[in-house]
């Protein structure tokens, strides 16, 4: 790898050149594995980078590559630390291009429970909800502008691989979206504080829950759009619960009327 080629694929750490050339990097042998044993992702996985060391080390893996007619470069650790943001890289990285902008406009929505996340801004929160949407069987999640990038290494490190598996639309306008949702007979839901108790709500037809931001709440505009507030109860004394915290908890009791 070339010393040019190493710096354009450590520019992809920064939200700017991810953008720029519809780029990401994803660090380690489990997150890699999830993206290439997929074989849409496969396709568009333009590079496996590892370290010498790896490579020794990792020989079935090097070798389940070949399976895939994926051939890794290979690079000294301190080559491979320019491509990472974690303090102990694993010592590999993979290169995917970003899914084309267009699959909300062309992809018809048809499962019972849809996830929106309005500005929640911390990529480990994001990254955690989408993992547990894959969990809780998912597959599709909205997330507002205001919501930290899903090609952040630190959300898709917190996502665990989950981000090859589900269908994730960012920058989406929810409270236009919703209105079209809507009016096609899905019910709006959102979580807050204050509204029904999860434990008591059943779900009798297709909806969105939506998730917001902890510190501000849900908007005004989707509180205006939302059929029904639900919340967890609160038995202690906590001021708050974490909304990545929350949403395992709600999904869990939600999907088992799906």
């Amino acid at each position: 790898m070339t010393k040019n080629e190493l710096k354009y694929y450590s520019s992809l750490l920064t939200k700017k050149y991810r953008e720029e050339e519809k780029k990401f990097l994803v660090e380690g042998i489990k997150i890699t594995r999830e993206g290439i044993k997929d074989n849409t992702w496969r396709k568009r996985c333009e590079a496996v980078i590892v370290s010498h060391s790896f490579a020794n080390e990792n020989r079935d893996f090097i070798d389940e590559l070949g399976l895939f007619k994926i051939t890794p470069e290979k690079v000294s650790e301190q080559e491979l630390k320019k491509l990472t943001d974690t303090v102990t890289p694993q010592g590999i990285v993979a290169v995917f291009e970003m899914p084309s902008g267009d699959r909300l406009i062309k992809k018809k929505i048809t499962s019972d429970l849809i996830v929106a996340l309005e500005n929640i801004s911390d990529p480990g929160n994001v990254g955690t909800i989408i993992r547990n949407c894959d969990w809780f069987g998912i597959k599709d999640v909205f997330l507002s502008p205001g919501c930290a990038d899903i090609y952040n290494p630190k959300t898709i490190r917190s996502g665990m691989g989950s981000l090859f598996h589900l269908n994730i639309y960012d920058n989406v306008d929810l409270t236009g979206y919703f209105k079209e949702l809507k009016s096609s007979g899905v019910k709006m839901l959102c979580a807050d504080l204050n509204g029904h108790d999860v434990f008591q709500y059943q779900l009798l037809e297709p909806s969105v829950i939506v998730f917001a931001n902890e510190a501000n709440g849900p908007s005004q505009e989707v509180l205006s759009l939302s059929d029904d507030i639900i919340t967890i109860n609160k038995l202690g004394n906590a001021e708050s619960l974490n909304v990545a915290n929350a949403s395992a908890v709600i999904l869990a009791e939600l999907t088992k009327s799906v």
